[in-house]
C-alpha cells in the first residue's frame, strides 16, 4: 500500500477477500507497518492467544537486526521497547460481534514500528519514546525486519499446530519488561499472572488488554511520542 494507507484497517476490512496468509505492507520511510491475515479454526477465546505468537515473532525479528547491547522487550500486552523506550507494537483484530465461543471468520495481527523520528526534535528530548535509527539500527533495515517476522511467525505456527501453547506462552513471558522482584506467567486463557513476594497473584486479562492499543496515538494513527 502507499504511504497514506493503513495496513491493519485494510486487512481487517478486506480479510474475507484477502484470505489466510495475506501480508499487507505500507511503504513508509518512517515506519515499518504491516498486517497479517489469519483464519483460525478454534473459538475466539482460544484463537486470540495467537497474539503472543505475533509479538514473539516481532521481538525475535527485531532482536536479529538490533545493534549489540540493545535490549528488546514487551510491555504488556503489545508495546515494543528498545532499551526501555517504546518504538511501536502489535495489535489483534477480529470481526465485531464474534462471541467467545464462536470461531471467528478471520484474525488480523498488525505490527507498527517507528524506524525514524519525524518530530524534528533532537534525540533524547522525548525520553519516553524512541525510534530504531536513534538506537543505532540500520535505517534501511525495514525489509529485513519484515522478512524476519514472517520467518519467525512460521516457527510460531508450527508450535501452535503441535499444541505447544505452553512453549509459546513461556517464550512471550520471558520477553516481558520485568519489574523488580516480579515473575510472569501466561495461563491457558491467555491472561497474565504476576507474582511478587508477599503479595497476592495479580491477574491481567488478555481480552480487555487487547481492547486498548496503548502504544498507538488515535489522532495520528502512528506510535505515540
Amino acid at each position: 500500500m502507499r504511504e497514506a494507507g493503513d495496513a491493519f484497517e485494510h486487512a481487517c476490512r478486506s480479510a474475507g477477500e484477502l484470505g489466510a496468509g495475506t501480508l499487507v505492507v505500507v511503504g513508509r520511510f518512517d515506519l515499518a507497518e504491516f498486517a497479517l491475515v489469519l483464519e483460525p479454526d478454534e473459538p475466539l477465546a482460544v484463537a486470540r492467544r495467537i497474539f503472543f505468537g505475533g509479538m514473539t515473532a516481532l521481538v525475535d525479528a527485531l532482536s536479529a537486526v538490533a545493534p549489540p547491547q540493545r535490549s528488546i522487550a514487551i510491555d504488556w500486552p503489545g508495546t515494543l521497547l528498545v532499551d526501555g523506550g517504546p518504538v511501536g507494537g502489535g495489535r489483534l483484530g477480529w470481526p465485531r460481534g464474534t462471541k467467545e465461543t464462536m470461531v471467528p471468520e478471520w484474525l488480523v495481527f498488525g505490527g507498527m514500528i517507528r524506524t525514524v523520528s519525524m518530530s524534528g526534535a533532537e534525540a533524547g528530548l522525548h525520553p519516553h519514546s524512541t525510534a530504531l535509527q536513534e538506537e543505532g539500527f540500520d535505517p534501511a533495515g525495514s525489509d529485513r525486519l519484515l522478512e524476519g517476522f514472517t520467518r519467525h511467525f512460521l516457527t510460531v505456527t508450527d508450535c501452535w499446530y503441535e499444541n505447544k501453547f505452553a512453549v509459546l506462552s513461556k517464550s512471550y513471558a520471558a520477553k516481558l519488561h520485568s519489574g523488580e522482584n516480579s515473575s510472569y506467567k501466561i495461563d491457558e486463557q491467555g491472561d497474565l499472572l504476576i507474582r511478587r513476594p508477599a503479595r497476592p497473584v495479580e491477574r491481567r486479562k488478555l481480552r480487555s488488554a487487547l481492547d486498548v492499543v496503548s502504544w498507538l496515538d488515535p489522532d495520528t494513527g502512528v506510535p505515540k511520542i
